[in-house]
């Protein structure tokens, strides 16, 4: 017999399932017409734990309301509430009198049928103080991982990890078997989580800590797709827990009272509530339709869930979707895909609600209205719209202006009404955006100061001149002229990093803009002509500006963006060289670019060629024989010039760099860092403890801003009367490779995780991906973040051991791919 107490955490807000949380806590939420929490009580009881604690924290009366003090389902419930947040253990501790023997946590709103009693056994098994439930997830970025030994002790959390640190695919499912001792490392009323806090001073402290896989049911409940597809799970009988009602036929349950009237065609699985009747029309497969409904006829709803007392008159049709309660759906209205409509809400005849959207309570929808924003404002919803390092998609299709207002209201709320810098690239499709997003950001509160005929580099530059809260550069595709790229900066001009990604995320998906009143509204500031303060910043730094002069130095360059190009060439005349471009070639590609620029320099008509890209930061050189000099061998040769013209200076760098990086640096006495390889942890790693209001460090300017750049190489040539190649061959010869494989995303965690175990008694780091050594050299592993591939980079000893290497690494993620699952 299972002796052992238990606590449901029930505080959760459920803010991503909103408008379903509107005015339900989240544990409260119907899963096929019944509250979640409702069947983890049901689980415990089936276990015989009887003795039951539950913290609460929004909402908690309609909870302690609907199960009084559990009589009802054979326990006995105690009630904790948070006055103040406490985090997920803070809360546990707060039920301090409750948890003087061993208990069990379990969530309030997931779905689980755990077998308890084998979760016990293993705990006391392993004597372990905590045990944590595990679960395999193919896509694991959005949970806990939890890496464990062979003998299923944990050595390493990873909360929430990006594609580069998923090196496993074992989540925390937030089940745990905790020995009371290990709660005094806080007191009563501290704010503390589990799995930030407490679980890694506990591994600190080696204090024993196991990790129990399950292969039951577990989902997480954690937005409305998975809300939708924990149902669907259920009426396939994925679940071992009990549907109310009776099967009547095969995947078809109607409960008390429940009738399908004439014409009713039905296709299963669906769940019918108490008393609903259904008048005609087509249900199914994958419906709920709970109590107190009446859906008349010529109706088609399949892939939904319609909580209790929803009315749908004739010839709607409802497809993905989630209608709450008390919601008058009337004739004719069209629900699309993964859209939510809040309790109460009418849709007048002939709406039509496009896909993704959602509808707050108490809305009134007039006749033929076609609603294609979120509360009748708004912007995408989407889980997650950052790529790698922007926000993309082509205008009027991913990119609206709504959306674009929504992106600006957004950052201006993480910004607390500051000042924003927003610019873009002089096209059509930019400058629809950047003012969208400008009027955005005033609609918060924010000041918008606005840039045209911009880059991203002068963007970058503009935040620190004006001392601004951050910026927002839109630039069009030189290919695609309706596609464009959306790229936020922080207050150091540095690319923002994923929390500030997630906080915006997080106000994109709830459909929560902050709203300022008419007083706090800041008309918009445009500056005009702020690249010639770019310009001349960019020449102060150039100390030889009369001997550059005096060189007649001639270059020739290059660039998809004409912008780019009017720039440059600006910047090399006042700097005193000679410019030389073939405008005709703007728009016709990297290769004619190198073309062009190879055949200029082997003619002796320049002292090199450089091609800058579309934002202003990275190019491509070309010495006077004709070499290319890019990426990591581009890196290299300012790494050196950094080392030639400033002391003292450190290195930041990629993690997944050559280690011939470290060899030029030991050479000179100067210091690496390695960071992550996103541009965010490497300029915020530049940027670390830099004081200097309108400077940027050396290594940023060679990394992050192209024409500065040009202008400290140039200097550095003339002074030491030295040509580029000469700087080219004093790079030692290194042996670097880069390779891709398709992959799934639902397979990246299981080939990182089979990978590892494959190679434990070799040596492996995983600190980006997994990296395995041998004596022949190196081999990262990287899931991509942005696309559906494993990222495979490759250093050897030599060209033929960085092959061997390559292509071995190469098929054994094929192999394992083809394995089975």
């Amino acid at each position: 017999m299972i002796t052992i107490k238990a606590i449901i955490m029930a505080g959760g807000k459920g803010t991503r399932l909103r408008p379903l949380t509107c005015s339900l806590p989240k544990p409260m939420v119907p899963i096929l017409n019944k509250p979640v929490m409702e069947y983890t009580v049901e689980l415990l009881k089936k276990h015989n734990i009887k003795d039951i604690a539950v913290t609460m924290a929004y909402l908690p009366e309609i909870i302690t309301d609907y199960f009084g003090d559990g009589t009802k389902w054979g326990v006995g419930l105690k009630y904790y509430l948070e006055d103040i947040p406490l985090g997920t253990g803070g809360s546990v501790r707060n039920a301090e009198e409750f948890i003087n023997e061993a208990f069990l946590v379990i969530s309030g709103d997931a779905l689980t049928d755990l077998n308890i009693k084998e979760a016990l056994e293993y705990h006391r098994a392993k004597a372990s103080k905590v045990t944590l439930i595990l679960k395999n997830e193919p896509v694991p970025i959005e949970y806990g991982v939890v890496i464990t030994n062979e003998e299923g002790r944990i050595v390493r959390f990873l909360e929430k990890p990006s594609w580069g640190e998923v090196f496993s695919n074992t989540v925390n499912t937030g089940i745990y078997i905790i020995e009371p001792e290990v709660m005094e490392y806080y007191q009563r009323g501290d704010n503390f989580d589990f799995s930030k806090d407490l679980f890694p001073k506990l591994l600190q402290d080696g204090v024993a800590m196991y990790g129990y896989v399950t292969k039951d049911y577990w989902c997480d409940i954690g937005d409305l797709s998975s809300y939708k597809e924990t149902q669907f799970d259920m009426l396939e009988g994925k679940v071992k827990l009990n549907i109310q009602g009776n099967e009547v036929k095969q995947g078809v349950w109607l409960d008390e009272g429940a009738k399908l009237g004439e014409n009713t065609i039905v296709n299963p699985p669906v769940y019918i509530g108490k008393n609903t009747v259904i008048n005609g029309g087509k249900i199914g497969p994958y419906t709920i339709v709970a109590d107190n409904c009446n859906v008349y006829r010529d109706t088609v709803i399949k892939k939904s869930v319609l909580w209790r007392n929803v009315i749908v008159g004739n010839g709607s049709h409802i497809t993905g979707s989630v209608i709450c309660n008390g919601v008058f759906i009337k004739n004719r209205v069209n629900i699309f895909e993964n859209s939510s409509v809040g309790e109460d809400s009418t849709l007048y005849d002939g709406v039509m609600v496009r896909p993704d959207i959602k509808i707050w309570p108490n809305k009134k929808i007039d006749v033929n209205t076609v609603v294609n924003k979120n509360l009748i404002w708004g912007s995408k919803a989407s889980k997650t719209v950052f790529g790698y390092r922007d926000i993309s998609g082509h205008v009027n299709i991913d990119i609206t202006p709504e959306f674009a207002m929504g992106l600006g209201s957004s950052f201006a709320s993480i910004n607390k009404e500051g000042t924003i810098i927003v610019s873009d690239d002089n096209t059509k499709a930019s400058l629809l955006i950047k003012n969208s997003i400008a009027t955005g950001i005033i609609s918060s509160g924010g000041q918008a100061v606005e840039l045209t005929d911009s880059v991203l580099a002068i963007n970058r530059f503009a935040v620190k001149y004006h001392q601004a809260a951050g910026g927002i550069h839109v630039r069009a595709d030189s290919g695609d002229e309706n596609k464009v790229y959306i790229e936020f900066t922080d207050k150091n001009g540095a690319s923002i990093g994923r929390n500030k990604e997630r906080e915006m995320e997080n106000i994109l998906n709830r459909g929560e803009f902050e709203r300022c009143n008419a007083n706090r509204i800041k008309e918009k500031i445009s500056v005009t002509n702020f690249s010639s303060l770019f310009i001349k910043h960019g020449l102060s730094l150039v100390k030889n500006k009369d001997s550059i002069k005096r060189s007649s130095y001639k270059i020739a360059i290059a660039s998809d963006s004409p912008q780019q190009l009017i720039l440059t060439k600006s910047f090399l005349n006042e700097l005193g060289c000679s410019v030389i471009y073939d405008s005709s070639l703007q728009i016709k590609g990297l290769n004619h670019h190198l073309n062009y620029l190879s055949k200029e320099v082997k003619l002796g008509n320049v002292e090199f060629g450089v091609i800058i890209n579309e934002n202003g930061e990275e190019m491509i050189l070309v010495d006077e024989k004709g070499r290319e000099i890019k990426e990591e061998k581009l890196k290299l040769l300012t790494t050196l010039i950094q080392i030639k013209v400033e002391d003292n200076g450190k290195i930041v760098l990629p993690y997944i760099a050559p280690n011939i990086f470290e060899k030029i640096a030991q050479s000179y006495n100067v210091d690496i860092i390695r960071t992550k390889s996103n541009p965010s942890s490497i300029m915020h790693e530049m940027l670390n403890d830099w004081d200097k209001d309108y400077e940027f460090p050396l290594q940023y300017i060679l990394n992050y801003n192209a024409i500065w750049s040009l202008g400290l190489i140039i200097d550095l040539l003339v002074s030491t009367n030295s040509k580029l190649s000469y700087l080219v061959e004093e790079i030692p010869e290194y042996y670097y490779l880069k390779d891709a494989v398709p992959c799934d995303w639902t397979d990246k965690g299981r080939v990182i995780k089979d990978l590892i175990e494959e190679n434990k008694n070799r040596s492996i780091e995983m600190y980006e991906g997994v990296k395995i050594m041998d004596d022949r050299g190196w081999t990262i592993v990287l899931p991509d973040h942005e696309r559906p591939l494993v990222n495979i980079y490759t250093e050897g000893l030599s060209q033929e051991y960085a092959n061997e290497l390559s292509v071995f690494f190469s098929n054994k993620v094929k192999d394992l791919l083809k394995s089975e699952k």
